[in-house]
């Protein structure tokens, strides 16, 4: 569609909530960011998706979703605990890192707005390579990857060079503010994890917008009221982050 961004990976904005019809149920998933201190500042790995499977041809963080055998061992409760499992096991086998769950610092949860898509409500880690590790892609699911500091990557989605899902894109936007690696770890660990819980509707200017809490149009689902901006514009010509009623 002409009038909204490629990227804009969220369906239609008729839902409301969870229990309306047609409304799937999201897939529990976990995700983990790894940094690194290169040359040049901090990197991130991250890998692009095979174009013929769920977020194809996007550029990602190791991650997928939740499966039982994540549980072994575990209350079935624990979902915290399932979900570093998922995202160390999915690092793995995407791109042949080894990462401890015990030292994952998990910053934020996604979820995406109702709707008929398939989704994926995901937990979002982060951690710090300190040794080298060669990256391992199977070039099957996984099709490339690239160590690159969180402003590069911004820049290359900016200019139509890769795919990035609004989470991912926000995730980059926020790293993109500190360095080194650790400087981002210990910001993450000295607030609670963030959840995004997403809404979307249209702007004044006809544009999709993904809104958070703390936003003005957050609670009416209306991205035309004045006020306070916690939001990604997903205008076709680039996404655009507007904060100012989130303190990161």
């Amino acid at each position: 569609m002409a009038d909204r961004h490629k990227n804009d990976a969220y369906g239609d904005i008729d839902a409301r909530s969870e229990s309306d019809a047609g409304v799937l149920p999201p897939i529990p998933a976990a995700t983990v960011v790894l940094l690194r201190d290169g040359a040049e500042g901090g990197e991130v790995l991250m890998l692009k998706k095979n174009s013929k499977i769920t977020f194809g041809g996007m550029w990602v963080f190791p991650g997928g979703k939740i499966d039982p055998e994540d549980y072994a061992g575990l209350a079935a409760d624990d979902h915290d605990a399932a979900a570093r499992q998922a995202a160390a096991r999915e690092c793995l086998e995407e791109s042949g890192v080894v990462v401890e769950p015990a030292e994952f610092v998990h910053f934020a949860h996604w979820t995406p707005p109702p709707g008929p898509q398939k989704r994926f409500t995901t937990w979002f880690f982060a951690a710090r390579l300190i040794e080298a590790h060669d990256v391992s892609i199977d070039q099957g699911e996984i099709e490339d990857h690239a160590w690159v500091s969180p402003a590069q990557a911004l820049a290359r989605h900016k200019e139509g060079e890769i795919d990035l899902v609004p989470p991912t894109w926000v995730t980059l936007y926020h790293l993109s503010l500190y360095a080194p690696a650790d400087a981002a770890l210990e910001h993450f660990r000295s607030r609670a994890p963030r959840v995004y819980q997403t809404r979307v509707a249209k702007d004044d200017a006809g544009r999709r917008v993904a809104m958070w809490h703390g936003d003005a149009g957050y609670d009416g689902w209306d991205a035309t009221a004045d006020g306070a901006r916690h939001r990604l514009v997903m205008a076709p010509g680039g996404f655009v982050f507007e904060n100012d009623a989130e303190v990161y």
